[in-house]
């Protein structure tokens, strides 16, 4: 089946649309490719199988699934290098996925479990992996955004050539404070990305309801920060996207802004139900842009992977999610002691007369 043109929902702008793809796509190997399937379906299977955790009460708070914009934390991940960190918000499985946290610990974190990556203390939207270089998923709305920056800041002072991946969304590009870090990363010339993952509809609401310029990369002219439009259903262009970006940073320009115009298929959160949008336009969304489709397409096209290659890849991610759910199954929650630790630098636990 042919890629079909990007499709616009019923409340995009004519100017909303996505630049067009350079003309010349990077030359990107059989492994590659099928690496970028692999980890965007890992992401997809997984997120499905929280939402059925978290039907069957596993899970609880809030739960916020990446369901259809997977192809934007794996392209730029495809753009990243080791040492380089990543902060995000609430909607943060996918990108613990992407930069290579352990399924099974992500999951168990979702469940509130000793063996989560923050002990079970953090749970879904509050995870953190200094190994990996991902400083979490914080519920604040663009509360991420200057403490982005301030990663980017320490790099720079140490002078050690890493950049800083900054998620925030469309909605968090209204908060004020993203503006006050535009200007002191312009001023400082910091090294960091700001990616604003734009789906289209924040928590509820429509961009063409709540913003008036929504061409959201062009605000970071106002600081003299370059930026561009990307489209977020294809991790080619994403990732070409984020090697430009990277670039930049790193020669020591300063910040760069990526608008990857994206698309969730889920409500805002497990308890949205989406009433702010037809599920028509859901649907052909999923038909005609789905990210890990046209991966699919492009490998079978290209004769790089059979449809029983890509079977067989599909067997393995939900063995994958199936042994991280058993896991956050079985392990246990943690203890009461737990309460105590992880707040101060010293142990605070009340002691014994």
């Amino acid at each position: 089946m042919a890629r079909k043109p990007a499709a616009k929902t019923p409340d995009e702008k004519a100017d909303d649309t996505p630049q067009d793809a350079p003309a010349n796509r990077s030359n990107v190997s059989r492994d590659e490719l099928l690496n970028y399937y692999r980890d965007m379906l890992l992401i997809r299977r997984f997120e499905e199988k929280a939402g059925q955790l978290y039907g069957m009460g596993l899970i609880g708070g809030f739960c916020h699934l990446y369901i259809g914009q997977e192809a934007v934390v794996v392209g730029l991940e495809a753009a990243a290098e080791e040492g380089d960190k990543r902060i995000t918000s609430y909607r943060d499985h996918g990108h613990m996925l992407a930069c290579g946290m352990d399924p099974g610990g992500v999951m168990a974190e979702l469940t509130g479990r000793e063996g989560g990556l923050s002990k079970g203390k953090g749970g879904s939207m509050h995870m953190f992996s200094k190994e990996k270089h991902f400083y979490g998923g914080h519920g604040i709305v663009g509360a991420q955004v200057p403490l982005g920056a301030g990663l980017a800041f320490a790099d720079k002072y140490l002078g050690n050539g890493r950049v800083t991946f900054t998620y925030f969304g469309d909605g968090a590009a209204n908060q004020g404070q993203v503006y006050e870090t535009y200007n002191m990363a312009e001023l400082w010339s910091l090294p960091v990305i700001f990616v604003i993952e734009n789906n289209g509809y924040a928590m509820g609401t429509s961009m063409k309801r709540s913003t008036k310029s929504t061409t959201l990369y062009g605000r970071g002219e106002a600081f003299g920060i370059k930026g561009e439009q990307v489209d977020g259903m294809d991790v080619l262009a994403v990732k070409e996207a984020g090697e430009r970006a990277v670039a930049h940073c790193r020669a020591g320009n300063g910040p760069y802004i990526l608008e990857v115009m994206t698309y969730r298929y889920r409500g805002h959160s497990m308890s949205d139900p989406a009433k702010y949008r037809t599920r028509e336009e859901v649907q052909k969304m999923r038909e005609e842009r789905d990210a890990i489709e046209h991966v699919r397409e492009l490998l079978l096209q290209g004769k790089h992977a059979s449809e029983e290659d890509l079977k067989a890849i599909d067997k393995e991610t939900k063995d994958i999610v199936n042994k991280a759910a058993d896991f956050a199954k079985e392990s246990p929650e943690p203890p009461l002691e737990e309460l105590w630790t992880d707040i101060y630098a010293e142990d605070m636990a009340p002691q014994e007369a």
